[in-house]
């Protein structure tokens, strides 16, 4: 009996000190990697993209990071493909006063905005909340508006013809249909506090 209660014991140490190990981890898509994906970039390299608006993107402590923008307006990081079809896989980390997002179909890659592209947000402290962190500028709002400050977190994007999801985290925020923009490179931004990204990847669809 004393054998199989240690047993037991062990056996529940050993998961307590799994799942303690999993605390502050972001959620990561078993299809993020593999045929099909192209990564753009990860925790070894910025990869590469046009630039738009300076910031001091640099890669530190395995992942790319801005926090001091010297440009008037934000900052892109913008990629040198256009997609159509496609699925984005990001995974970032964000202050709780960061203002960036990931930006899809953009019309102009050298005038990157709300109105020329689907931003899709990363603003815990937008002034209107219902286009914040979750939604996708002007075109679908979020609520109630997750927060993603001061952790990692999961961002997967899906754009097929006219019908857009987001789902942050493992949780749907918004479903958009919308024809308004079809093609177009990808960007991210910096606009303020501090942005990372440890990983982005995309597939064609």
């Amino acid at each position: 009996m004393q054998r199989a209660l240690n047993g037991t014991f062990v056996f529940c140490l050993g998961f307590t000190l799994a799942a303690a190990a999993l605390v502050g981890v972001a959620p990561r898509s078993a299809g993020q990697a593999g045929p099909g994906w192209t990564v753009l970039l990860d925790d070894k390299a910025m990869g590469e993209w046009d630039k738009v608006g300076e910031t001091n993107w640099r890669m530190e402590d395995g992942a790319l990071v801005a926090d001091k923008r010297t440009s008037k307006d934000p900052a892109y990081l913008v990629s040198k493909v256009k997609y159509k079809d496609f699925q984005v896989y990001a995974e970032f980390w964000s202050s709780d006063d960061a203002n960036s997002g990931i930006f899809l179909r953009c019309q102009d890659p050298a005038k990157i905005g709300d109105h020329t592209c689907y931003e899709v947000n990363i603003f815990d402290q937008r002034p209107d909340p219902t286009y914040g962190t979750g939604a996708i500028v002007a075109f679908a709002e979020v609520s109630p508006m997750p927060k993603a400050g001061g952790k990692w977190n999961t961002y997967e994007i899906t754009a097929k013809g006219r019908q857009i999801s987001v789902v942050l985290n493992g949780s749907k925020t918004v479903d958009l249909h919308s024809g308004f923009f079809i093609e177009g490179p990808i960007a991210l931004q910096h606009g303020s506090g501090v942005i990372k990204f440890r990983k982005v990847a995309i597939k064609p669809l």
